[in-house]
């Protein structure tokens, strides 16, 4: 995570959240959201139009790609001139700018207040809030997904994959020549591998950090995991690199009994999107067959593991300092409210709503999204290809989403790692045969010296 050290900010008014505020009846105020998709920002912009048709206040809206955000961030702090909300916003990315006092918390919590924190998934409002203090507001998420053939498992009497010793059983069970018995991540360096293995590892009570913040990947609970997913590495899947693009081709050729992926993967399955297709011999005939026949685990259990834990990602709006804050909280709330469905279905696959409803207890906003159109060259509801089963697990997942480091107030920790992925390293060396606990030790050591560096 880059940082941006208070010194550079000698622009702006003040460092922090509590700031002089720009006036309060502005007529104008400017919108990033870290999404850049040509077809997603166009459906953005005609939301805030009608937001602007509304309230009479005019939003310029700036889309800002995820890699490039921490660049932008830190130009346009340093020359005063930060948006007045941001959407779309990483788990990461929400940490970046309060680490470096960029957001108006009692902005942020004055739309909480408004919007009642009631009505929000318990775990996105702990994920993005810092102990007491609200950091942003959630907004909507994806999950991290076991996906694994269905039919495949009924054929043989196989239990749903939901603890280690059912996954670990069916993988050896349907491992074979033409189908490889689970498919996972393994590249070196790689996000999405680090990724991975955090949704297996969530699942055995293996965290990053302790209470305390002492790094504790080299625990039992870690090396135990890391050992699992070694196991399936080398001797239940395919050999050599797998990364994002091979996993899901792998399965979608129907080569893979099981499949590690985020559910930005259903619209593709079901056979929405052009560019990656299912190609398994049976969908020649049957487009739909893979979707038909694939149920999904949102979470592992893992020996010592206590309770379910979801691996995902929560996208959030926040206000930052030095904001126009009274049209700026008017536009969040309306993004929350009138604005919130028509936001979701801009791509409801990896858009997953984390206020259920409008009111404790109401699932409207859930309940639309359950029968939303996705894809990108063909659109249609994910109902029409996934079974009830599915979409419960999707919107249950929300609802035990856990991440590293965050509960834990080290954030920071977590995005300052994304460079170098010492867990991604210790997953690649693992599939290639070293011990777990070397290779624990090693991405442990390495957390411990980037830790040491942080300010």
């Amino acid at each position: 995570m880059a940082a941006l050290a208070c010194t550079m900010l000698a622009v702006t008014a003040a460092c922090g959240g509590d700031g002089d505020e720009q006036e309060s009846d502005a007529d104008s105020i400017t919108v990033w959201i870290v999404e850049d998709l040509p077809d997603r920002v166009k459906a953005a912009q005609a939301i805030v139009d009608d937001f602007t048709q509304s309230s009479g206040i005019d939003v310029e809206l700036t889309a800002v790609a995820e890699d490039q955000f921490n660049q932008i961030l830190t130009s346009n702090a340093a020359a005063g001139d930060l948006p007045d909300a941001i959407g779309a916003l990483p788990l990461s990315q929400v940490r970046t700018l309060s680490a470096n006092e960029l957001v108006d918390t009692e902005a942020v919590a004055a739309v909480m207040e408004s919007l009642d924190p009631a009505t929000f998934n318990e775990s996105a409002v702990e994920l993005t809030a810092d102990g007491d203090e609200q950091l942003a507001v959630p907004s909507e998420s994806w999950v991290q997904l076991l996906v694994y053939r269905k039919d495949l498992f009924e054929e043989a009497g196989l239990a749903e994959p939901t603890t280690y010793d059912d996954v670990l059983a069916a993988a050896e069970e349907l491992d074979s020549p033409d189908v490889a018995g689970f498919l996972g991540a393994n590249v070196a360096g790689d996000a999405f591998t680090a990724q991975t293995f955090e949704e297996i590892g969530l699942g055995n009570n293996c965290q990053m950090v302790d209470d305390a913040g002492e790094v504790t990947l080299d625990s039992d609970e870690c090396v135990e995991a890391l050992d699992f997913y070694g196991q399936l590495q080398q001797d239940y899947s395919v050999t050599g690199a797998q990364d994002v693009d091979t996993t899901r081709a792998a399965y979608f050729a129907g080569q893979g009994a099981m499949l590690i992926w985020s559910s930005f993967v259903l619209d593709e399955l079901a056979g929405l999107r052009n560019d990656a297709l299912p190609s398994c011999p049976e969908c020649k005939d049957d487009p739909k067959f893979l979707a038909e026949n694939s149920g999904v685990v949102t979470s592992i259990q893992g020996p010592s593991g206590s309770e379910p834990a979801t691996y995902g990602e929560v996208t959030s709006w926040t206000i930052p300092a030095e904001a126009a804050t009274e049209p700026a909280q008017e536009f969040v709330e309306y993004m929350m409210n009138d604005g919130y469905e028509p936001w979701i279905e801009i791509a409801p696959e990896g858009k997953i709503p984390v206020r259920p409803g409008d009111s404790p207890g109401a699932t409207n906003f859930s309940d639309a999204w359950s029968s939303m159109e996705v894809g990108v060259d063909t659109k249609a509801p994910l109902s029409d290809f996934y079974g009830p089963d599915v979409i419960d697990q999707l919107t249950g997942g929300v609802e035990t989403l856990q991440r590293w480091a965050i509960p834990q107030g080290q954030g920071d920790l977590l995005g300052a790692i994304q460079g170098e992925q010492p867990v991604a390293n210790a997953v690649n060396q693992v599939a290639g045969g070293t011990d777990a606990a070397d290779a624990m030790q090693e991405a442990a050591d390495a957390v411990r010296t980037v830790q040491d560096s942080l300010p």
